[in-house]
């Protein structure tokens, strides 16, 4: 009886680890392109051996699929990125001086295994997610790193500098994340019958920014460990953790103001893209939600709560009155007006602002 058991236990684990990896074969498509980074280490690598660059060098590394993406992208945010700025940065004396660390990280990173990366993020999303991205790690001015072109060709933009391998990792799987959130829940994994009044249309968009938090986990694998961020993000993810109550109620009295409709497009464009800061509230208050939901009530339930964001708040209400419950611990909670507003879809203006601001 017992080794019957024991077997019949030891298959149901073994066709669950195959359906497990079926799934993620299926599900991950992402690759390295590291044309673009090449060509300028090409050029660097001429500069130091005092070899001429020559017209022909520079139209190598233009037309690489890295950096015509790259300003395809730069482009489309309404920023300059021409040929003759991109010139300037890498013909620069300190860019030279890092031509053998930038040879080194390139070669690290190019042994990468982003499916780990890819399969971290799954972990945080629903089961239709499908991760299909090319990362390019590019050599280039600014020293930021994101993700590009979600919907149609996802591109995700790693500015080449030495980090840990893991810390890599994270970076990509945290990007990954959005990618196979944009795969799988879109605005919302269930769109209202009825089009919702424009205040609350630019709500659930807001709302969808506290996925910055959920992939912040999920990159660490887990809300029980530590966020896996650069050294100058990380050490200001510690100061922002003494400030949780302020950065929720930041978070809560703008999306207030959204729903009200009090703020006009600018306004309310400069105000949300305050909060994302280098971790700000849409990093740590979406970490803090998606780590009581988890705990409180499992990961599926957060998994669900992300995708369809008019659920967020109240899925999290519910999650912390369990906590409080269960071990008398506080939490800010979301006010009801606002976690009940997207319950009457043809709610007029007046009425959501009579709603929004009561207290839980």
């Amino acid at each position: 009886m017992r080794t019957g058991a024991g077997i019949s236990l030891l298959a149901a684990f073994f066709l669950c680890s195959c359906a497990t990896q079926q799934r993620t074969a299926a599900a991950i498509s992402v690759s390295f392109e590291t044309d673009e980074a090449v060509a300028v280490l090409k050029i660097l690598d001429k500069r130091a051996n005092r070899e001429p660059i020559t017209p022909g060098d520079w139209a190598d590394l233009f037309k690489t699929e890295g950096y015509v993406r790259l300003k395809e992208r730069e482009h489309a945010m309404g920023r300059k990125f021409e040929e003759d700025i991109f010139r300037d940065c890498v013909m620069s004396d300190e860019l030279l001086s890092r031509r053998a660390m930038l040879h080194e990280t390139l070669t690290d990173w190019a042994n990468m295994d982003v499916t780990q990366a890819a399969q971290l993020a799954l972990r945080y999303l629903p089961a239709n997610a499908r991760i299909a991205a090319t990362v390019y790690p590019v050599i280039k001015p600014a020293t930021n790193s994101f993700v590009y072109d979600i919907q149609r060709d996802p591109a995700i933009f790693v500015y080449v500098e030495t980090l840990p391998r893991d810390t890599l990792e994270a970076i990509v799987a945290h990007e990954l994340h959005h990618v196979g959130y944009a795969s799988s829940c879109g605005q919302s994994a269930t769109v209202a019958s009825a089009p919702l009044p424009a205040p609350l249309q630019d709500l659930q968009q807001w709302l969808s920014a506290f996925g910055e938090g959920i992939a912040t986990v999920a990159a660490a694998g887990g809300p029980t460990f530590q966020p896996r961020l650069k050294p100058d993000a990380l050490a200001e993810w510690h100061r922002q953790a003494n400030h949780l109550r302020e950065n929720f109620d930041a978070a809560q009295a703008f999306l207030q103001s959204v729903a009200r409709g009090e703020l006009t497009d600018e306004a309310q464009q400069q105000k949300g893209m305050q909060l994302f800061g280098i971790v700000g509230p849409w990093y740590t208050v979406g970490w803090h939600m998606a780590e009581v939901i988890e705990q409180e009530m499992g990961r599926d339930a957060v998994i669900h709560a992300f995708c369809d964001q008019r659920t967020l708040l109240g899925t999290y209400n519910d999650a912390a009155s369990r906590r409080a419950a269960r071990t008398g611990e506080t939490l800010p909670l979301w006010e009801t007006g606002l976690v009940r507003v997207f319950e009457s879809r043809e709610t007029p203006a007046d009425v959501v602002k009579a709603q929004c601001g009561r207290p839980a």
